[in-house]
């Protein structure tokens, strides 16, 4: 399989899993124990067990969550993706958040994670926190 093609393959098993709520997927091929998430919106780095809890918590609190018009390219050492998160808040409210994601990539895994997203468009969830934003 081409660059290319086994990183279109991890991007969608880790954006459908999301999706799914299968947090179980994202463990078990998608990050490493090691991969470190950050988060333009915090400044902060965290590890995959902080970024499974925010992925559960928000698959949910959204339904119908889903990442539309997404637009990947490979990088030397991994990808970059342009994608619209879209979903229902539990109060009906349609919410759409812009983001992008720079993965690094590593024996088909991804290592790192940098998260840009619209924290504007993210308020919407403000109101289902338990905990401070990721």
């Amino acid at each position: 399989m081409s660059h290319a093609g086994s990183i279109d393959a991890l991007a969608e098993r880790f954006l459908r899993a999301v999706e799914r709520g299968d947090i179980e997927t994202v463990r078990e091929s998608v990050y490493t124990p090691e991969t470190v998430i950050w988060h333009n919106t915090t400044d902060r780095e965290i590890g995959p067990e902080d970024n499974y809890r925010t992925l559960r918590w928000l698959s949910g609190v959204l339904t119908g969550m889903r990442y539309e018009q997404e637009r990947r390219h490979p990088t030397p050492d991994g990808f970059v993706q342009q994608h619209v998160l879209r979903g229902t808040t539990p109060d009906g409210q349609e919410i759409e958040v812009r983001a992008c994601f720079v993965a690094t990539v590593r024996d088909d895994r991804i290592v790192r994670l940098e998260e840009y997203l619209d924290s504007a468009a993210s308020r919407a969830l403000d109101p289902y926190r338990e905990s401070p934003a990721p």
